[in-house]
């Protein structure tokens, strides 16, 4: 499947990250998972965010019951790739450079992450 190249606010992301952690939630569950009370201005918050990120296709509504369901048809990788795709288009014209660069030289990457990276550029 293609990935949408959708930028994902913060406040959608919390809820993709509910989503991620289940099989399929209902709104209720996931304004449940979000806020400490349920209300009427939490579960249209949730409602709203919900209808975004089915407008952005992050998200897949089952109807096939009186309470609709919800899940993410992206998973966190999707996403991390879109939203650093789009910083690096902001920041340095689409170069995703710096970022590796950064990350190999404030040694945060591990052996484990270095050597992946090695076996993913020799393969191209």
């Amino acid at each position: 499947m293609a990935v949408p190249k959708s930028v994902v606010t913060d406040t959608e992301l919390e809820v993709l990250k509910v989503l991620w952690d289940s099989t399929s939630l209902s709104a209720r569950e996931i304004t449940q998972q979000l806020y400490d009370e349920i209300n009427a201005s939490s579960m249209g918050t949730v409602q709203k965010l919900i209808a975004r990120l089915e407008a952005k296709q992050l998200v897949h509504r089952d109807r096939g019951d009186s309470v609709h369901r919800f899940n993410a048809v992206v998973t966190r990788q999707d996403v991390a790739g879109m939203q650093l795709d789009d910083f690096a288009e902001k920041l340095s014209e689409g170069s995703l450079s710096p970022f590796v660069l950064h990350l190999v030289q404030a040694k945060r990457l591990s052996k484990k992450e270095k050597e992946q990276i090695r076996r993913l550029l020799a393969d191209e």
